[in-house]
C-alpha cells in the first residue's frame, strides 16, 4: 500500500458538484485513489488519530501551488509531431493541408509512431494532461495501434487510443490518396483485435479503446455503420470522428450525401452518449439541440481551428444547451504544440471575440469555465466518472501548478483564474492513478534529450523519403 500526501496547497480546485475551491488544503492518496481531503491542519490531526493506517510514505509540499484534477485531452494526432509547421506557417486550409501531408505521413514506420507518441505525451504531461485520447488513422509500413499504446504505457499516461481508419481513396471520390487507405474488411478485423487485446471497460482503466473512422470525406457510410455496430457489441468502447470542421466539409456532405454532416452521421448510426465529435465548428442551432438531446459529445480544438482558419466553434451555445464539451490539442502539426492548459486559455479567449451573429463580449466565457472544459468536461466526453474531479473515491489523477513563480507574480487576487489568464505554466508535479509521473517540472524517468534525437531522426528519414528534404 502506497500513501502520498499532497499537503497545504494554496488552493485545491475540486471540480466537485459544488465546484468547491479549498484554501490551504491537503489530499491523501492511497494506491490509485483519493481517500481523504481536508484543510492542511485538520489533515494532520486526522493522520495522527491512526498513524498506522494513515501515515504517508511521501509528502509533497504544495505550498505555493494551485492543485487541480488532471487535465483531459479528448482529441489528438500524436504522430503529427513528426511534421510540425509543414503547411501551417504558410497558411493552408484543412483540405489543402491534408493533401500536402498525406504523402509524407505515408512514409511513417512503427519506430516513428512510438517516438512521436512519446514526444507528444511528454509535452502533454508537462502541460498538466493526465488522460489523452488519440486518433491514429494511418497504418502504412507495418504500423499498428499497439505501437502508440506501448509508448503511452511506458510513460504512465491514462490513454484512450482510437483505432482510426480511412477507406475512401481519391479514385472513389475521397480526399486521401489511394496508397494510404485500407480495405474495410481489414479495418474491422483489426478494430476487433485491438479491442479484444487492449480494451479495459472497468473503473480506473488505464487503456480504453475507441473506433474512429476518420471523416465523411475519407470513409464510406458502410464503414461508419459497421464500426458503430462493432463498438456497441462491447462495453464502453467509444466512437469518435471529425465532424463539421470546415465549410468545405459541409459542401462535400451536401454534394455527396444530400445531407449536412451531423444529419449524415445520424443516418449511419453515429449519435448517442458513446459518440464524441472532434471540432464541430459549424453546427446549426437545431443541430446543437439534437446533440444535446442524444447526449453526444464534442471536443473543441481552438488552436487548430484558428491555424487552419476553420472557424470559431459556438462553444458557449453548446455548453448552455447541455452538450457535453471537452478540449483537445488536436494534431501536433495543426497547432503546433501540445499544451492543454494553453488550450484552455485559447478556448476562453476565442469565445470572447465576436463572429457573425455574436458580438464581442469579455464575459462570454470565464477562466473557470475553460478549466472545467479541460477537466470535468473532458471526463464527461470520454464517459468517465472516475476522473475529472478531486473527490474521495476518484482516481488519483492530480496536477499541481506553481503560482509563486515569475509568470504569476501579482496574481494573488485570483490564483485559480491565473492558471488560464496568465501565460500557460508547466506542471510542477503530476500523479496518474497514484503514480508520480511529473516531478519538479520533469517527466519522471524520461531522457528527453535522447528522445528528441530519436524523434528528429525518424522525422528526417520520413521527410527525405517523401522528397521534402
Amino acid at each position: 500500500m502506497n500513501r502520498i500526501l499532497i499537503h497545504n496547497a494554496d488552493v485545491l480546485v475540486t471540480m466537485n458538484a459544488d465546484r468547491e475551491e479549498l484554501p490551504h488544503a491537503s489530499l491523501l492518496v492511497v494506491d490509485s485513489r483519493i481517500v481523504h481531503i481536508d484543510s492542511a491542519a485538520r489533515m494532520l490531526l486526522w493522520i495522527q488519530q491512526d498513524p498506522g493506517n494513515r501515515q504517508p510514505d511521501r509528502i509533497l509540499d504544495a505550498q505555493g501551488c494551485v492543485v487541480t484534477p488532471g487535465l483531459v485531452n479528448c482529441h489528438h494526432h500524436l504522430y503529427q509531431t513528426l511534421t510540425r509547421t509543414i503547411g501551417t506557417g504558410e497558411g493552408k486550409v484543412l483540405f489543402d493541408w491534408l493533401k500536402m501531408l498525406y504523402p509524407i505521413w505515408a512514409e511513417m514506420d512503427p519506430e516513428a509512431i512510438y517516438t512521436s507518441t512519446q514526444v507528444g505525451l511528454a509535452e502533454l504531461l508537462l502541460s498538466g494532461a493526465t488522460t489523452v485520447a488519440d486518433h491514429l488513422y494511418l497504418f502504412p509500413n507495418g504500423i499498428r495501434l499497439d505501437d502508440e499504446i506501448a509508448a503511452a504505457q511506458e510513460l504512465g499516461v491514462r490513454f484512450h487510443p482510437t483505432r482510426g481508419s480511412m477507406s475512401l481513396g481519391e479514385s472513389q471520390g475521397g480526399l486521401p490518396p489511394d496508397r494510404v487507405v485500407e480495405s474495410e474488411a481489414a479495418i474491422l478485423e483489426d478494430s476487433q483485435r485491438v479491442i479484444e487485446t487492449f480494451h479495459d471497460p472497468e473503473p480506473l482503466a488505464m487503456v480504453r479503446i475507441g473506433l474512429a473512422p476518420c471523416s465523411p470525406f475519407s470513409v464510406t457510410g458502410d464503414l461508419m455503420r459497421e464500426s458503430a455496430r462493432l463498438a456497441r457489441s462491447y462495453r464502453r468502447v467509444g466512437l469518435h470522428t471529425h465532424l463539421a470542421e470546415t465549410l468545405d466539409e459541409d459542401r462535400f456532405c451536401l454534394e455527396q450525401f444530400g445531407m449536412r454532416p451531423l444529419e449524415y452521421a445520424e443516418s449511419v448510426e453515429w449519435m448517442g452518449a458513446d459518440v464524441w465529435f472532434a471540432h464541430m465548428v459549424h453546427p446549426t442551432e437545431p443541430e446543437i439541440q439534437r446533440m444535446a438531446h442524444h447526449c453526444s459529445g464534442v471536443c473543441h480544438c481552438p488552436s487548430s481551428n484558428m491555424i487552419l482558419a476553420s472557424g470559431i466553434a459556438p462553444v458557449r451555445r453548446m455548453v448552455d444547451l447541455g452538450v457535453r464539451v471537452g478540449l483537445g490539442v488536436d494534431g501536433s502539426a495543426s497547432n503546433d504544440g501540445n499544451h492543454m492548459l494553453g488550450e484552455a486559455r485559447q478556448a476562453m479567449l476565442l469565445q470572447r471575440v465576436g463572429w457573425p451573429g455574436f458580438e464581442s463580449r469579455a464575459d462570454r466565457f470565464s477562466a473557470r469555465e475553460a478549466l472545467e472544459l479541460a477537466t470535468l468536461g473532458g471526463a464527461r466526453v470520454l464517459q468517465r466518472d472516475d476522473i475529472g474531479s478531486l473527490e474521495v473515491g476518484k482516481a488519483a489523477d492530480i496536477v499541481a501548478f506553481r503560482i509563486d513563480d515569475l509568470g504569476h507574480a501579482g496574481a494573488l487576487g485570483d490564483p485559480v483564474a491565473a492558471l488560464v489568464t496568465c501565460a500557460p505554466a508547466r506542471a510542477w508535479f503530476s500523479l496518474i492513478n497514484g503514480r508520480i509521473v511529473v516531478e519538479d517540472h520533469q517527466v519522471v524517468g524520461l531522457d528527453v534529450d535522447m528522445l528528441v534525437k530519436r524523434h528528429n531522426r525518424s522525422s528526417r528519414t520520413m521527410l527525405k523519403k517523401a522528397g521534402v528534404l
